[in-house]
């Protein structure tokens, strides 16, 4: 039950980037750069938070 939601709050949180929601890339190693790039960017957010 728990992992879910864990998976459920991550897919929301990557949501939040347009580049990602339709794939407006033809090749999948594009896609999964910006993939990549927000989920860091989703944890530093994560990280800044925690810390402050």
């Amino acid at each position: 039950m728990t992992r879910r939601w864990v998976i459920e709050r991550t897919i929301s949180w990557l949501s939040g980037y347009r580049r990602l929601s339709p794939r407006y890339e033809r090749h999948a190693r594009n896609y999964l750069a910006f993939l990549g790039l927000a989920a860091a960017l989703c944890c530093y957010k994560r990280f800044l938070a925690v810390t402050m």
